[in-house]
């Protein structure tokens, strides 16, 4: 449990670092997908190496393409969320959300047990989450809201794909599915705009691939070790980073509301990893 906990909070730093740079390009669709393509891209790398040197590893491919799709709205969302939005109001309402709608779909889906306490530690995290709210236009809400639906679907998806499969497998082959499907609908929309953003911004979208590729690599193998509430509640550890770094770095406005969001988040997180 202990390592489980590490990979996550480490893959939790990855993130919103990725995320920072998402929201600091101008076209954010066009910024998530081309860190996918390069993420893919290293994936699919990595697979082609492990065939050759130690053979075929055990995917769950059917499981492994669903996530595929399902990250195809994840991305439509929160280049959209982004749009609307602050980042550190965006990208805590989206992750910490999204935790909670993985511990309910892992609990229904999965038969993953959480205990009283752990259950708590979550509620406590909603509620940090609806101070953030506060006095927010609902339709600004809504697509980080939407985000949160897709990272619950597709995190249950991963969990069971990853137990049944080799997990550091799984999640390479997880971003191959991912990057195909974000690419297929980047080409039937906005065709004409891809090649000149790959040539102007693939550092960026490198550096971002990279740190995705690596962070989402240690929630997938963390899955196995660990219920998906309580992986992704520990991920979700990146809204103080978020708080932080929109305070400080990209001087938004409200830090005041949203680091103590972020501190109740935190102390949901204590409580969460106690009841463990």
């Amino acid at each position: 449990m202990i390592l489980a906990a590490g990979l996550a909070l480490l893959a939790a730093v990855l993130h919103a670092t990725w995320n920072i740079v998402v929201k600091q390009t101008g076209d954010r669709f066009l910024a998530l997908w081309c860190q996918f393509v390069f993420a893919g891209s290293l994936a699919l790398i990595g697979l082609v190496g492990w065939t050759i040197v130690d053979g075929q590893p055990n995917i769950a491919w059917w499981w492994s393409i669903s996530s595929g799709c399902g990250h195809l709205p994840y991305v439509i969302l929160l280049a959209r969320a982004y749009d609307k939005n602050d980042f550190s109001l965006t990208y805590p309402i989206a992750r910490g959300a999204g935790a909670l709608s993985s511990a309910v779909l892992g609990l229904i889906f999965l038969g993953d047990d959480l205990s009283t306490l752990s259950m708590t530690g979550i509620a406590i995290v909603v509620f940090g989450l609806w101070v953030l709210v506060l006095g927010q236009p609902m339709n600004n809400i809504f697509p980080a809201l939407g985000v949160a639906i897709t990272i619950g679907i597709y995190s249950v998806i991963d969990a069971h794909g990853a137990r049944n499969s080799d997990p550091v497998a799984f999640a390479l082959s997880v971003f191959v599915s991912g990057a195909t499907t974000i690419t297929v609908w980047a080409l039937i929309t906005r065709a004409k705009d891809l090649k000149k953003f790959i040539a102007t911004q693939w550092k960026p979208a490198a550096f971002g691939g990279t740190m995705s590729i690596i962070a989402y690599s240690m929630v997938v193998y963390a899955f196995t070790l660990a219920p998906v509430g309580y992986v992704a509640t520990m991920r979700e550890s990146s809204v103080v980073i978020a708080a932080l770094a929109g305070w400080k770095y990209l001087k938004e406005d409200d830090h005041k509301r949203r680091l103590i969001s972020a501190t109740v988040v935190v102390l949901g997180l204590i409580v969460l990893v106690t009841g463990r």
